[in-house]
């Protein structure tokens, strides 16, 4: 025989009406704190909870092997304030409720997505939990709120983990600095490793994001080694900074890749071994040799440049001479790739971005703490990559013509 179903329900006060009439009327809400509808939350959570356990209790495939076995409470908070729920329980144990789900302590609906909303934006867990104080009138502890920011962690590993295109057009590979605390509590200077793409249909991506103890070739080469295991064949431009072996690094794992060593990082190298009151002098000279219309004319200015100035700073001389295979390769593009391709502007940009959010942060706890909120802002600035490239159609065709059948048009 079946159980009849437990039949639950709220109702509405006549005071309750009116009061949700008045805020109805004046664009209040009627679930925030002081809502009139926000007394009822607990409740509607009670009710659907009753039914919730009726449903699952009339699913047992023997009928009198479960029942009700009394309540246990526990203590909710969300944006309309905290509150005891009385949840039901079943003899066997086998409830598992979705509306609120065991252990769970914070409305998913409503205070986690703020929680998780304002870390990523950079706020300390100090100033999320007053915030949520001051606004919805219930307090969460900085543990609480740490808890909640780890549940995004499997989506972080998702992230890092997710297979990507098989070709992209360009990619800018950089890396940035942060202090982190060891597993000892010691502040650590930790290396973000950061890839930045273009797709063939001319739209930004992030390709990935890495943690490690310092910038090295070595570990660049992990980092490839790993975009190649999650699906990328073949990379047509890579820009890079002058690390020593990192062409190398690049090289191994994709041989038939383009290598251009960025002009800025290389001239603001250049002007650390100048004297001050020659740089403006030696900046002017070093200017006509990467703004030259051909590498023909470049390599003549380069000669001028050693000319005049390799008696008083042969050091500079020879960096030039010695990138210079890899700082001139932009000049056998088109214009509009070259702008493109000759600085690392696109993934630092993508950088200041990142560090309008981590700048409140002195030391990050741990590495995933510095992984989850790369990952969060990431997913921000890349909502704005909704279109592809500027004049990317042109770009596309040029590539298609110098890299052949590697680079194929989207028709």
């Amino acid at each position: 025989m079946k159980r009849k179903r437990r039949e639950t329900g709220v109702t509405i006060s006549d005071e309750v009406r009116q009061q949700a009439l008045e805020q109805f009327k004046y664009g209040k809400p009627l679930f925030g704190k002081g809502g009139a509808f926000a007394p009822m939350l607990q409740e509607l959570l009670e009710a659907a909870l009753e039914g919730e356990l009726s449903a699952h209790l009339d699913d047992e495939e023997e009928e009198d092997s479960n029942r009700r076995n009394g309540h246990s409470s526990k203590q909710i908070k969300s944006s309309v304030g905290s509150f005891e729920l009385s949840t039901p329980r079943d003899r066997n144990g086998s409830f598992s409720p979705e509306i609120v789900k065991k252990r769970q302590t914070i409305l998913a609906d409503t205070l986690e997505d703020r929680i998780i909303g304002m870390y990523g934006l950079g706020m300390s867990t100090r100033d999320i939990s007053k915030h949520i104080e001051e606004t919805y009138g219930t307090e969460v502890s900085h543990t609480v709120i740490s808890e909640v920011t780890d549940r995004i962690i499997p989506k972080v590993r998702e992230w890092q983990s997710r297979p990507l295109e098989a070709v992209y057009a360009m990619v800018w590979l950089d890396a940035m600095f942060y202090k982190v605390k060891d597993e000892q509590g010691h502040v650590v200077t930790r290396c973000v490793y950061n890839v930045l793409g273009i797709r063939t249909d001319g739209h930004k991506e992030v390709l990935g994001c890495y943690v490690s103890e310092s910038e090295g070739a070595k570990f660049w080469l992990s980092v490839l080694s790993d975009l190649h295991d999650r699906g990328i064949e073949d990379i047509l431009i890579a820009s890079i900074d002058n690390l020593n072996g990192f062409d190398q690094a690049i090289a191994t794992v994709f041989p038939h890749t383009e290598i251009q060593t960025c002009i800025v990082h290389q001239v603001r190298n250049t002007m650390k071994y100048v004297a001050s009151k020659d740089s403006k002098a030696v900046m002017a000279d070093v200017k006509k040799v990467y703004q030259a219309a051909s590498k023909e004319v470049a390599e003549e200015q380069l000669n001028e440049l050693e000319k005049k100035w390799d008696k008083k700073y042969p050091a500079v001389i020879k960096s030039w001479r010695n990138n210079w295979h890899k700082l001139s390769t932009f000049f056998k593009y088109p214009a509009a790739i070259r702008k493109l391709v000759y600085t690392t502007n696109t993934i630092e940009g993508y950088h200041r971005q990142i560090r309008k959010v981590t700048k409140t942060k002195g030391a990050f706890p741990s590495d995933m703490a510095l992984l989850k909120l790369i990952y969060l802002a990431s997913e921000r600035i890349e909502e704005k990559w909704s279109m592809p490239l500027a004049n990317w159609g042109v770009t596309a065709q040029q590539l298609s013509i110098i890299f052949g059948g590697r680079m194929k048009l989207t028709l």
